[in-house]
């Protein structure tokens, strides 16, 4: 029988092995957001181009989804009840589907995760189809994530058209109208948040007109959902499973059948 030192010092053995092979697989993250895809006939695509700041609220939505502001001065959308749909499902207005990115620390500098696309097209051929055009010109994307706030987080978005990103459900970087590329940029250390804690991260994305599609972030954020588990969870796991094994043989010592 595995005396408990020796059992305990393979565990250790085991759960460093894990943390290694963890901070390695570290070098990506994946993020989940839904795209909804809309006909070029919907009043607020293929309008006018130009920048429009302003059209949506500070505050993020209760049901976690921008609040329009219905401000004077925004001439790329048409109203609420049509953006309320950029962002939610609508039968016969929008079609949906599941779509991931992945972030690559690519170690220059290290610790900056980054997603560039120069022709980001990601339904040419899918749902609405591209109606007549070379690409799907007309959808919207969202993503919504979490992360633990560390001192000198940055997040970098670069691209055409509107980019809203919330952080702790307040408005950090707006890139709202019809427009070439642009990049918005938010130091996290400006925001008032608490180091350790969690907070929510959400962003939302429209492609709204021919003919370019560009979409890229560069953030030192470590988004949720990870590519493994938390090492703690891990480093738990073993550990426990382990001493089960342990005392359940030497249940089985003291009373052998």
């Amino acid at each position: 029988m595995m005396k408990p030192t020796v059992l305990l010092q393979a565990l250790g053995v085991s759960i460093m092995a894990m943390f290694a092979a963890s901070s390695a697989n570290a070098a990506t993250i994946t993020l989940t957001g839904t795209i909804r895809d809309f006909n070029d006939t919907h009043p607020d695509f293929e309008k006018l181009i130009k920048s429009d700041k302003g059209i949506v609220q500070s505050i993020l939505g209760a049901d976690g989804k921008p609040v329009y502001a219905g401000q004077a001065g925004n001439p790329t959308t048409s109203g609420q009840e049509n953006f309320d749909q950029w962002y939610r499902d609508v039968s016969g207005v929008n079609q949906s589907k599941q779509y991931s990115i992945t972030l690559d620390d690519t170690g220059n500098p290290p610790g900056i995760y980054s997603y560039t696309n120069n022709n980001f097209f990601p339904i040419d051929g899918e749902l609405w189809g591209n109606q007549g055009r070379k690409h799907n010109y007309h959808f919207t994307y969202e993503i919504a994530s979490k992360f633990t706030y560390q001192p000198g987080q940055i997040f970098t978005f670069s691209g055409d058209d509107d980019l809203w990103v919330f952080i702790d459900k307040k408005l950090a970087i707006d890139l709202g109208g019809v427009h070439q590329i642009q990049t918005g940029s938010v130091n996290l250390d400006t925001l008032g948040l608490i180091a350790g804690k969690t907070y929510d991260f959400n962003l939302f994305f429209a492609e709204r007109h021919t003919n370019k599609s560009n979409f890229s972030i560069s953030t030192s954020i470590a988004l949720e959902p990870p590519s493994v588990p938390e090492p703690l969870t891990i480093g738990s796991t073993i550990v426990a499973a382990g001493l089960g094994l342990w005392m359940k043989r030497k249940q089985k010592a003291a009373h052998p059948a």
